[in-house]
């Protein structure tokens, strides 16, 4: 799937998105500003979208989403998010100085404003990573916590002015959707179209950079002007993001739901289009539960709602998430359990030079130093994976064929590595079996060959004991070991 059949769905969901919000032009009002009504009249009424209010801020939430998703995933894989938690304190001068240009909430204004101080913001770490003994960690957090200082400063400043207190700039710390407005809206569905665009445009040189900025250099790609003009978009995209989220909450949104893409898919394209859903999952969350209750910010139940999401992925994801681990580990130690069993098996049964159809239970719990019971359990693990069978008259375990080729396999791995550490990498016999004991469960037959090959085919490990052959694990049954045909020596070197 190239990145153009990859953002189809993001075009159309865009075009929806527009189409939508040039259907109605009405004021919005506040969410907060309800009658109080039953939960069930609540869901219906935000069902319905009647309210001017609820319109603009879903809108709001939606483009926030599909935005942040897209540039969050990039900052991810660039390993860049203390960069998008930089910026947005940092354009908090911006946002106060571009209200104090013409004493008045002017969007355009604010945008240029903050746009401007988040990249001096990115230029001064960038200046004193280069010039100065600073690593970068150290300067992103001193001009995080510097430019955030000053804004703080200038929007105490505002709120003292005679027109402060109803300018709505206190939003910009914790955001409030439902304060975005017509104009609002119309520069967040610009930038956002921008950013779609360019993204649709050097998507290529924006991979390549992101994952191997020296191959991509190689290329004659100018990695350095791409990443200057990520940048940018970044910021743009922060700084209309503030109203909705809040300066505090839009590297969350940045991050969270780009972080719970990258559990959930190993493919950059699939990343954005998670990335993009869980955002607008997220936005509309948050517009949604913000809407149910009276005066509570939108900006902190996009968050929360976008960690309900992620913590959904951490812990269910199909590949990377918590109990898909917990279940491959459990997996891998069952197999490791078997497999060593199966092992011992097939020493009290060489030891006995292959006499005897089975071994008994108290002969392997004395093998590997278990209890009874354990060993027991052991035995019915290795029933239920159909590689031995277990007499309960005569306490005994039976391989199967396919337990005895396994059981070989597992024995050919580690004496064939002992070999290899002996005779390659110059180990003494005594200090080999414990890597072996490691290695054994996890060499593919494509390197077993290789070592085969590698050694001439030896017949023999460190302490004479004999290799079994492939002939031998091919033609493996129990019917040959019980009549004693043991291992033939033969090895095959194709």
């Amino acid at each position: 799937m190239n990145h153009r059949g990859l953002l189809k769905p993001l075009n159309k969901l865009w075009s929806l998105v527009l189409f939508w919000i040039g259907t109605w032009q009405a004021r919005a009002d506040r969410i907060g500003e309800m009658v109080d009504i039953s939960l069930k009249d609540q869901f219906i009424r935000f069902a319905s979208m009647e309210d001017p209010a609820l319109r603009f801020a879903l809108a709001g939430g939606v483009i926030l989403g599909i935005l942040c998703g897209m540039m969050g995933t990039f900052l991810v894989v660039r390993k860049l998010s203390l960069v998008g938690d930089t910026i947005s304190h940092a354009v908090l001068p911006g946002v106060a100085a571009g209200f104090l240009w013409n004493m008045e909430k002017d969007p355009l204004a604010i945008l240029i404003g903050a746009t401007l101080a988040g990249l001096i913001g990115m230029v001064l770490v960038s200046q004193l990573t280069r010039h100065t003994r600073l690593k970068e960690d150290t300067a992103l957090g001193m001009i995080l916590a510097g430019f955030f200082g000053v804004g703080i400063c200038l929007m105490g400043m505002i709120q003292r002015l005679p027109t402060g207190n109803k300018s709505g700039m206190d939003k910009f710390l914790f955001g409030q959707a439902a304060a975005l407005g017509w104009e609002e809206i119309q520069i967040m569905a610009l930038v956002g179209l921008i950013a779609l665009s360019m993204i649709y445009l050097f998507y290529k040189e924006l991979l390549v950079s992101s994952f191997d900025p020296s191959f991509a250099r190689s290329i004659r790609i100018p990695v350095d002007w791409i990443h200057h003009g990520f940048m940018l978009l970044l910021a743009f995209a922060i700084v209309i993001s503030l109203e909705a989220v809040g300066v505090v909450l839009v590297s969350a949104m940045l991050i969270i739901p780009a972080a719970t893409a990258f559990l959930l898919s190993d493919r950059m394209h699939w990343m954005l289009l998670w990335a993009c859903m869980v955002g607008v999952m997220a936005g509309v969350g948050g517009v949604f539960f913000s809407f149910l209750g009276q005066k509570l910010p939108t900006g902190p139940f996009m968050v929360l709602s976008a960690a309900v999401l992620f913590a959904l992925a951490l812990f269910f994801a199909p590949r990377h998430g918590m109990l898909a681990r917990w279940w491959l580990r459990r997996s891998r130690t069952l197999r490791i359990q078997r497999e060593n069993a199966l092992k011992a098996v097939f020493h009290i049964m060489e030891k006995e030079a292959f006499t005897k159809e089975g071994v008994t239970v108290i002969a392997l719990a004395r093998s590997k130093g278990q209890t009874l019971k354990a060993t027991e359990m052991t035995c019915r693990e290795l029933e239920r994976a159909g590689l031995a069978t277990l007499s309960h008259e005569e306490k005994a375990l039976y391989l199967t064929p396919d337990g005895m080729r396994r059981a070989q396999t597992i024995v050919r791995n580690h004496r064939l590595w002992e070999r290899y550490l002996t005779d390659a990498a110059n180990y003494a016999p005594d200090h080999v079996h414990d890597d072996a004991e490691e290695i054994e469960h996890i060499l593919g037959e494509d390197t077993v060959r290789m070592l085969e090959r590698q050694l001439n085919f030896v017949d023999r490990d460190p302490h004479g004991k004999p290799i079994p052959t492939i002939q031998d694990i091919a033609s493996s049954g129990q019917a040959q070991a019980s009549k004693g045909q043991g291992m033939s020596g033969y090895r095959n070197p194709s």
